[in-house]
């Protein structure tokens, strides 16, 4: 476990330096969101003004030596397109995201193990079928397109719940109003990731169920005349549900990838989303500082999840 350290390490430097440039690299220029519909009326001496005040003026290598002061300093500047300092957006952000991606983390953690474990042991059974190609058929679905049919359905035909946002914007709520009324603006994005990551933990339960049934040490037990529903909870699941874990755990690290088009397809105010909005606005402090954050919270998530295998199962860290 100890060299992987380096390995985190080496990957975050990569992704410091990779986050300066990849922004630089897309076609088009800031400036026009700097300056907004006033951009095309300014000559070039104003341009060049505007280009020298926000230090884009400067070759790449002096713009890079300020990033990299900028990332000490914990000073990441202005937003170009929402005018509001950048650490303040990412402080503001990353909790909406942290909300979402971890309930439907923990939900689709359970709804999938729990219906890999009954596929596992009505296999061969009429019941299994049903559940199978269930899984199989949202899995197969784009996440996208789930979220566009939930909000049609039950956002704009039903009216049952909100369509954007993570909380009523013109209602001033409080107390457990506001607790509600962000639990029903988490209803649709949620049930969009957690059908949307399923089928990850639903193979992973069932074939991991159906291996430990017929290990050595359950049929010992069966043999002892240990009760079945004993042998069920302390030989099969508690054994079945390490590989459960890990998934549970590479899941964790990559939370915020699939949190990108679910928040973009319900204008929920998470990373994912204002990354969304910073691409499009060629807003370079927003973007770098906002993927550096997204990668380090990456890149911690799967350290943790390295750790804490490593603690349940030992033999995986002589394996790693």
């Amino acid at each position: 476990m100890k060299h992987r350290w380096y390995y985190y390490i080496v990957l975050l430097l990569a992704v410091i330096v990779l986050n300066f440039f990849l922004p630089r690299m897309l076609p088009g220029s800031p400036i026009g969101q700097i300056m907004g519909e006033e951009a095309g009326k300014l000559d070039g001496e104003e341009k060049a003004r505007i280009l020298s005040a926000y230090r884009l003026d400067l070759p790449l290598g002096e713009q890079f030596l300020f990033y990299l002061k900028s990332l000490v300093t914990f000073d990441f500047g202005v937003s170009y397109s929402r005018r509001q300092p950048v650490a303040a957006l990412l402080a503001k952000a990353i909790p909406w995201t942290l909300l979402l991606a971890g309930t439907s983390l923990i939900l689709s953690t359970a709804a999938g193990t729990l219906l890999g474990t009954v596929s596992a042991y009505k296999r061969r059974k009429k019941a299994d079928l049903p559940i199978m190609m269930g899984a199989t058929f949202v899995s197969s679905v784009p996440s996208f397109w789930i979220g566009m049919i939930l909000l049609t359905i039950f956002g704009a035909r039903l009216g049952w719940l909100p369509m954007y946002g993570a909380y009523s914007m013109w209602k001033k709520y409080t107390g457990w109003r506001w607790l509600l009324d962000v639990a029903a603006h988490l209803v649709l994005p949620v049930v969009t990731m957690l059908l949307a990551s399923l089928m990850h933990f639903f193979t992973t339960a069932r074939y991991s169920v159906i291996h430990t049934m017929f290990s050595d040490y359950v049929n010992m037990a069966e043999v002892r005349g240990i009760p079945r529903g004993r042998i069920r909870i302390h030989y099969v699941m508690r054994n079945a549900m390490l590989p459960v874990f890990t998934v549970f755990m590479t899941e964790l690290g990559f939370l915020l990838s699939g949190s990108v088009i679910i928040e973009t397809v319900f204008s929920y105010p998470g990373i994912g989303y204002l990354l969304f909005e910073a691409v499009k606005a060629r807003d370079y402090p927003l973007m770098q500082y906002g993927f550096l954050a997204s990668s380090a919270i990456v890149i911690a998530a799967s350290a943790l999840s390295d750790f804490l295998t490593a603690r349940i199962d030992p033999g995986m860290e002589g394996a790693g």
